[in-house]
């Protein structure tokens, strides 16, 4: 009949990146790629000694049904940074959920700071992501992760998306930090203080270092708003914002007491305290 509507299957975004690296010749290096689909690893060349991986979904977004997978192993000794090339956008979801997985081991004595730039929730948008880093007994991670409500400056209020955020930290295969984040229509049209309030923007962060605990006075001397606690090798750290740029100017300064080094190259857009002064 000319009124019935058929139902058409679009066509699905799958992708998956997977970079290993090692010492060699007293350098953290490359030794392994793969990628396949719209994930793409990309290692421009560092500003210092720390390289830095960059991650790139070049299907421009997510949406319903998309498949996205990010893998890396940091082998004993090495110190990596790894980020995205640009901000992630999760667009309405017609049907199904968008999935995003992030894993990486990190080997004996080495360090990986996980910084991928902002995720954008767009209105009726529907994503699940996991984020799971095994750590060796002496290894560290530094994790941050930001969500960003829409587009404020075009005027969209999001009151319809759907994100659940799941997060794992483990040490020799023991978990040492997780948490899981559900964010529904409820929580986003919620003025609780408890919840949102207010806030359009926000990010935690995690370090899992011996020693993170002692971190939290500096953190909390630079904070002017947010929370920061310490714990048993750990520290955690919760900002929210009512908007985006307020939000990274605070977490550049964490970052920066957090990480001990400047921001990734491709975060440049963000003013950045100087070495040695973190307010």
């Amino acid at each position: 009949m000319l009124d019935a509507q058929e139902l058409v299957a679009m066509q699905r975004s799958r992708g998956a990146a997977h970079g290993a690296f090692a010492q060699r010749r007293g350098a953290t290096r490359l030794i392994d790629l793969h990628q396949s689909g719209s994930a793409k690893l990309m290692l421009p060349r560092p500003a210092g000694p720390i390289p830095e991986a960059v991650f790139l979904n070049t299907s421009g977004g997510l949406t319903g049904g998309d498949r996205l997978s990010y893998a890396l192993d940091v082998g004993p000794g090495c110190r990596l940074l790894a980020t995205t090339q640009t901000a992630e956008r999760a667009y309405a979801a017609c049907d199904g959920t968008a999935e995003v997985r992030v894993t990486a081991t990190v080997g004996t004595g080495a360090r990986l700071d996980w910084l991928p730039q902002e995720t954008l929730l767009y209105q009726s948008s529907h994503l699940t992501r996991h984020t799971e880093i095994d750590l060796a007994a002496d290894a560290s991670c530094l994790l941050a992760e930001t969500v960003i409500l829409g587009r404020p400056a075009m005027g969209e209020v999001v009151r319809s998306a759907h994100l659940t955020d799941h997060r794992m930290i483990r040490r020799k295969g023991r978990p040492v930090w997780a948490e899981t984040l559900a964010l529904t229509p409820a929580v986003l049209t919620s003025t609780s203080p408890a919840l949102l309030g207010h806030a359009r923007a926000f990010v935690v962060v995690c370090l899992v270092a011996q020693g993170a605990e002692d971190a939290v006075a500096p953190v909390r001397a630079a904070l002017d708003f947010g929370a920061v606690s310490g714990w048993d090798g750990k520290c955690v750290v919760r900002l929210a914002a009512t908007d985006g740029w307020t939000l990274k100017q605070q977490l550049a300064r964490v970052l920066h007491i957090l990480s001990g080094r400047a921001l990734p190259r491709v975060w440049q857009i963000i003013d950045q305290p100087p070495l040695g002064d973190p307010k």
